[in-house]
């Protein structure tokens, strides 16, 4: 099933998404603001806690895309829908860990948007799944 924008914070987001299953953290840094905030809702796992402005690619996702196979994972939409600034994705992220285990989970991703930027994002998924898939719990 394809997923199409019905307006611009919608495709903003859906280009987001393409963008980060690419795994070009540089072209990531377009979406984001000195202030931009990305919460992963999640607590004991590498990534927890609150990442602000280019921390985000430098200190978050860096270390975590390096968890992963080059390039994975990649995150599919399965449903999108949006009330002004705030946009919501269901999504699940599929690919293979740096010691090449399976990974498949599940994602709700609440964003908040303005001036073409992502000014908030909150990130749920399993995360005692992850925990449990690189040894941690």
């Amino acid at each position: 099933m394809t997923v199409i924008a019905r307006n611009a914070n919608e495709q903003l987001v859906l280009d987001f998404f393409e963008v980060l299953s690419s795994g070009d953290l540089e072209k990531l840094r377009g979406f984001y603001h000195d202030k931009s905030v990305w919460e992963p809702k999640v607590k004991d796992i590498p990534g927890a806690g609150k990442h602000i402005g280019m921390d985000i690619i430098d200190e978050f996702l860096a270390p975590v895309r390096g968890m992963f196979e080059p390039g994975d994972p990649k995150v599919h939409v399965h449903r999108i829908f949006s009330a002004g600034e705030m946009v919501c994705v269901e999504s699940n992220s599929t690919g293979k860990t740096a010691d090449g285990k399976v990974y498949d989970n599940d994602y709700c991703w609440v964003f908040k948007i303005s001036n073409g930027k992502v000014d908030e994002m909150r990130e749920y998924m399993d995360s005692l799944y992850t925990a449990k898939l690189f040894g941690l719990a």
